[in-house]
């Protein structure tokens, strides 16, 4: 079978590592989307690829800056793919129509865009017949993560979450721990994560307006409890936001600094058991912190207990320019290989897209089927719902300062 086409929808820092002109002022200065197809396809797991953006007229500059910083660097590594649109083209909202009409049924997408765009640009691919990777939150609206579900079942393809936390070694071993039962019945969840301010100036735009910080980083340890979690599930949210950083820096006055969830669980088949989860997400960490995000998190159970750190990960650099650092190169190794070819095959940020890669084709094959991937503890839409409900249901608190109750009965969940 002919290695799988994919369309990269989306052209910013996170899909080329472009932004405002340039390399990325974070730790994706060369992305992570685009890099890890270009290697896919080196290593023939993926055949053509596209790409798509709102501006065509940014595409020479990032065509020189992947040359630039991926071709020059990882012994010629080939950076070429298709692109919409046209090179002339100022602005066209809806050039993902025409980039997703150009592939065959069966070819897959990555959706790397704005999180209220998501659920128009993925509905549109899976009633088209693609398999889609969508970036974490998979949706706003837990309504709009059920229509997904129940069309990607009428088009019998293939939609996963790129929740690539779930393949940090440290959190999946963490969480095998708990699947496993080794800590016992889950009683309390915390966890942090929290980016410098400097991210606020690549977020600008839609930061505050479009989405919040909740979505964009508690998505990762809501996900992570989830996943650790299946015998347990959310019944009510109540959220706190703390305002002031972000709107001096320029952001619209509704912009969140910090955001906390407090979630309560009940257990299953055992209502009787009951579980905390505090989850905390910021974007105005201090500039000079040391680690781009800093990560960690504390799961207790009724047998036992994990806590996991990943902000410094044992590396740390200091340089005369910028002093200490904590770099992470466990999600994006980008220092080539001795014969100078891009050498982060074993990043779990790249993980994260070949296992969708692998899933697809084995599913194209008929080695697998959709039901067989969801009961796997990958982050397919269906296996990520429960996430869904609790970002959704902790703007819902956020808007309209109250605890909001979130209901599930045969499958279909609501919120209350």
């Amino acid at each position: 079978m002919a290695p799988l086409n994919v369309l990269m929808v989306g052209t910013g820092e996170y899909t080329t590592g472009f932004v405002g002109g340039g390399a990325s002022g974070s730790d994706k200065k060369v992305g992570v989307v685009g890099l890890t197809l270009f290697d896919l396809r080196r290593r023939g797991k993926v055949g053509n690829l596209s790409m798509v953006g709102t501006s065509g007229t940014k595409f020479p500059a990032i065509r020189e800056h992947l040359q630039k910083n991926i071709t020059n660097v990882y012994n010629g590594l080939d950076v070429s793919f298709t692109s919409y649109p046209s090179d002339a083209t100022s602005r066209d909202p809806d050039a993902y129509k025409a980039a997703i009409d150009a592939l065959s049924p069966g070819d897959a997408i990555t959706i790397f865009t704005p999180d209220t765009t998501h659920y128009p640009i993925a509905l549109y691919a899976i009633r088209k017949g693609m398999h889609v990777l969508l970036t974490k939150p998979a949706v706003k609206l837990l309504s709009d993560h059920q229509s997904l579900l129940e069309e990607a079942a009428k088009a019998k393809v293939f939609v996963y979450v790129e929740h690539h936390k779930r393949y940090d070694p440290a959190y999946a071993d963490a969480r095998h721990r708990a699947r496993a039962g080794a800590l016992g019945h889950f009683n309390y969840f915390y966890s942090y994560m929290s980016q410098p301010k400097s991210q606020l100036e690549t977020f600008k735009a839609w930061a505050g307006v479009d989405s919040d910080i909740s979505y964009y980083l508690n998505s990762h340890h809501v996900d992570i409890c989830e996943s650790m979690v299946p015998d347990f599930k959310p019944v009510r949210v109540m959220a706190s936001g703390a305002k002031g950083i972000a709107t001096d820096l320029g952001c619209v006055e509704q912009t969140e600094d910090t955001i906390t969830l407090l979630v309560d669980w009940v257990k299953r088949d055992d209502p009787s058991k009951k579980a905390t989860g505090v989850y905390t997400a910021s974007w105005t960490a201090p500039q000079k912190a040391g680690v781009h995000s800093n990560q960690y998190f504390h799961f207790m159970g009724s047998k036992g207990e994990v806590r996991v750190n990943q902000a410094k990960r044992g590396y740390d650099v200091t340089e005369d320019s910028s002093g200490l650092a904590w770099y992470n190169p466990f999600y994006m190794k980008y220092a080539p290989d001795e014969e100078g070819n891009f050498a982060g095959q074993s990043g779990y940020g790249y993980v994260s897209f070949e296992k969708f890669v692998d899933a697809v084709t084995a599913l194209k094959e008929g080695k697998v089927t959709l039901e067989e991937l969801d009961k796997r503890p990958l982050p397919t839409l269906r296996n990520t719902i429960a996430t869904g409900a609790i970002l959704h249901a902790g703007r819902v608190s956020l808007d309209e300062s109250r605890p909001v109750e979130i209901v599930e009965e045969n499958g279909v969940w609501s919120l209350k």
